[in-house]
């Protein structure tokens, strides 16, 4: 059975099947939270150095930091979006 991955930036994917959760980074939760994970070595970060916007939390409780918006990887996990598609590393690179 093949594993259904998606792009969350810079050719950084992740298997869909492992994600419990997708949320905004912002909030003062989820920066606890994210600090406790790096605290015990359960972040992996895909940003490549943007800003964090997205934060997956995984089956296995690990944490997978994006720079990709919450409302896009939700998009890629139910299909709406092309799994693959890095529109929004194109749009961040014509940025700099």
């Amino acid at each position: 059975m093949p594993i259904e991955m998606i792009n969350i930036g810079f050719g950084n994917c992740l298997a869909t099947a492992r994600v419990v959760a997708v949320a905004r980074a912002d909030s003062s939760p989820l920066k606890r939270l994210i600090e406790k994970a790096w605290d015990e070595n359960r972040v992996v970060d895909a940003t490549s150095g943007r800003k964090t916007r997205s934060v997956m939390i995984t089956d296995s409780n690990h944490i997978i930091l994006s720079h990709q918006s919450p409302g896009t990887i939700r998009d890629k996990l139910i299909g709406r979006t092309d799994a693959t598609d890095e529109s929004d590393d194109e749009d961040l690179e014509a940025a700099r």
